[in-house]
């Protein structure tokens, strides 16, 4: 699809304590494991849904980000070093 981005979605461990709102407002890209939020695999690009940002948005210790997936495309698919 050129002109349109992809929207990554990715959730900071490190500030979420739990709250679960993420899970409460889009359980089909959002899971509780051992006590925090996060994107269910195969969900990553699924940023640009529109519960996805209601999602962040309402997240109440900002740990959900949402950004264009080409930003980490280069380095995601660079092949490895020897």
């Amino acid at each position: 699809m050129k002109g349109m981005k992809r929207q990554k979605v990715s959730v900071d461990r490190e500030l979420c304590y739990g709250s679960a709102e993420c899970v409460h407002r889009a359980p089909a890209v959002f899971e509780f494991v051992d006590g925090f939020g996060v994107v269910r695999p195969g969900h990553e690009q699924s940023g640009d849904a529109p519960e996805i940002r209601e999602a962040a948005e309402k997240c109440p210790s900002q740990a959900i980000s949402i950004t264009d997936a080409a930003d980490t495309a280069d380095t995601a698919s660079a092949p490895d070093r020897p």
